[in-house]
């Protein structure tokens, strides 16, 4: 059985992950796979210490993060499309058509 420990350290990682890729990506696109790494490293810490301490609230919560990254991926992309229409690149650091 994996212990709890484990779990943690797996989630814990997928964060970092998700913060290094976040910090380090120029794609837009790449900005949201790693933002997606981050919700589902919440996500997972709260199925975990839902397990831990016997309390559904925390799995419904992890299913509200589900729905939510799924909103976000929408949302996310529908922009990077409207940008890249725009200014034909899809690197953050290139999108300035939003400014003033």
């Amino acid at each position: 059985m994996i212990d709890v420990t484990h779990l943690v350290l797996v989630s814990c990682g997928l964060f970092c992950l998700g913060i290094y890729g976040v910090l380090t990506r120029r794609n837009a696109i790449g900005i949201l796979l790693a933002i997606e790494l981050i919700l589902n490293a919440a996500s997972l810490n709260f199925v975990v210490f839902s397990r831990l301490f016997g309390h559904v609230q925390a799995q419904a919560f992890a299913l509200f993060i589900i729905a939510l990254a799924a909103c976000e991926a929408v949302v996310g992309l529908a922009i990077v499309l409207g940008l890249y229409r725009t200014a034909k690149t899809v690197f953050a650091d290139r999108m300035n058509v939003l400014k003033g």
